[in-house]
């Protein structure tokens, strides 16, 4: 925008939309005691878990497309004004064509440039300061973000420790160039902790070999992941907030990653902020990895708990090791 100085006004990356979709299926805490040894309130105790959605039909690209014509409805923007698609997911359903073209193809986005990010449970947050590098440098002027996971068919079934947490689920976001928006964010990594949170291939395999490749499950040392959580999220937050100006008690909502109801009070408590101002869902969807904090999101905007105006932080932590946060005016 050219202002009267002759200076040009620095465009931001605003959410004009929020969108979400969640498999049908409900599975209780009671349903895996059927096949785990565990029970209702070992699994709440120890996360806030009381239920999740599991994927039966619905791909990753599917849900991820359902959340975005919904994300569109919700922004008023056709699917032709978009010219950028980034998916998030660390469980897509083909290693090649990315997701984000299954989607493009699904909504009828057909200006859009599209790939995937591979971030785990961070994956959103990367996603969204990705397109405000774009946005901003004026590259692009309209992107959908979306985090969708089906990690359900990368959980190990028969282990307690990982497949009471996750469920499945996408959701998404419109984002436009404007004046105001994403005032800050950060991201960061350390893969010499990668090995605390991992899935990949159980054996290579290839005709030299003489054996075919099998895809593993995930494995995670959960005292590791909940030990980085509260060092690290609490600090990329600090960060922004310091890199920006704004103080704690003037942002509305923290819009954290729903993993473990413990590590979001932990997160609080580092802060010094009330926990009523981190919203959780995870009691009903489990940790939805990519998509747990665009879910949550859309949750709050079509419950009507955002105003303009309003400063909403969100932060992501996950495998890689990776984290980061934005800072947002709504």
């Amino acid at each position: 925008m050219l202002m009267d100085s002759g200076w040009v006004r620095r465009m931001t990356t605003r959410i004009v939309g929020t969108g979400s979709y969640v498999p049908e299926q409900i599975v209780t805490n009671d349903d895996l005691a059927k096949i785990v040894e565990t029970n209702d309130e070992w699994i709440r105790s120890r996360t806030g878990i009381g239920a999740r959605r599991i994927a039966t039909n619905e791909g990753t690209s599917y849900m991820a497309a359902e959340a975005s014509v919904n994300a569109l409805e919700n922004a008023g923007v056709k699917p032709d004004e978009i010219d950028l698609i980034l998916l998030a997911t660390s469980s897509p359903d083909y290693c090649f064509p990315n997701g984000a073209c299954e989607v493009q193809d699904r909504i009828g986005a057909i200006n859009a440039a599209c790939f995937d990010i591979s971030a785990a449970c961070t994956g959103f947050v990367y996603a969204l300061n990705t397109a405000h590098a774009f946005i901003s440098s004026g590259i692009y002027k309209a992107a959908l973000v979306i985090g969708a996971d089906v990690l359900s068919k990368l959980i190990d079934w028969t282990d307690r420790g990982t497949c009471v947490l996750f469920g499945d689920g996408a959701g998404a976001v419109v984002v436009k160039a404007d004046e105001t928006g994403i005032l800050g964010m950060n991201m960061h990594s350390d893969g010499t902790k990668g090995g605390v949170l991992t899935c990949g291939s159980r054996t290579n395999g290839n005709f030299l070999l003489g054996k075919k490749p099998e895809l593993g499950y995930m494995t995670m040392d959960g005292q590791e992941v909940f030990k980085f959580a509260v060092k690290k999220v609490p600090q990329c937050i600090t960060e922004v907030l310091e890199d920006t100006g704004v103080k704690a008690e003037d942002v509305r909502y923290f819009a954290i990653h729903q993993a473990n109801y413990r590590i979001i009070e932990s997160i609080a408590k580092r802060l010094k902020v009330n926990v009523d101002r981190f919203p959780v869902n995870m009691e009903h969807y489990g940790n939805t990895s990519g998509a747990s904090v665009p879910i949550l999101l859309d949750e709050l905007n079509r419950k009507g708990m955002l105003s303009a105006g309003d400063k909403v932080v969100l932060s992501g932590f996950g495998a890689g090791l990776t984290w980061g946060a934005a800072l947002l005016e709504w």
